[in-house]
């Protein structure tokens, strides 16, 4: 079975196989230069963001109140947190990575790990959820004390991503 990959690097649409071919030679991707042991490897093509204002600012225009509210909300849970980029991603620090986020098409993820999940359960009925991370969509209000509570409680137990 033949899986298509769809990759956007700066506009561009790459897609293939994804399959791994057995003796070949490390696909490299025409974008960016990177090589990779699979062909077509999905990836991010372009310069990574050095700063949390970066990442917003690559971001499209219409989710930029909805990346602000969020980084404001944690940065009012947790004053003294360092901001940085760790996994592609914003993510507040104190001597250990405390809660990440993310934006996406249709919401900001936010990537508080499996134990806040556990604790907010409750109040995270109406969200989706997985293993570590919650989806807020932009269509809807996004609940900003909840996501301060969750920031405090990561950082208050040690429970993190």
């Amino acid at each position: 079975m033949e899986v298509k990959i769809q990759e956007k690097s700066g506009g561009e649409v790459a897609e293939g196989s994804g399959k791994a071919e057995t003796g070949a030679a490390p696909w490299i991707c025409p974008h960016c230069g990177r090589s990779f042991k699979r062909r077509n490897q999905s990836h991010y093509c372009g310069q990574k963001p050095e700063s949390i204002d970066e990442y917003i600012a690559a971001q499209p225009g219409e989710l930029w109140p909805y990346l602000n509210a969020v980084r404001d909300a944690i940065r009012r849970a947790l004053p003294e947190a360092e901001e940085t980029i760790s996994w592609s991603m914003p993510t507040f620090r104190k001597g250990f990575n405390i809660i990440h986020f993310a934006a996406f098409k249709n919401h900001v993820g936010l990537y508080p790990g499996t134990e806040a999940i556990e604790m907010f359960s409750e109040r995270l009925k109406e969200y989706k959820t997985g293993k570590g991370s919650i989806q807020f969509l932009y269509s809807r209000p996004i609940p900003l004390e909840l996501i301060a509570e969750i920031a405090r409680w990561c950082h208050d137990t040690g429970k993190h991503p």
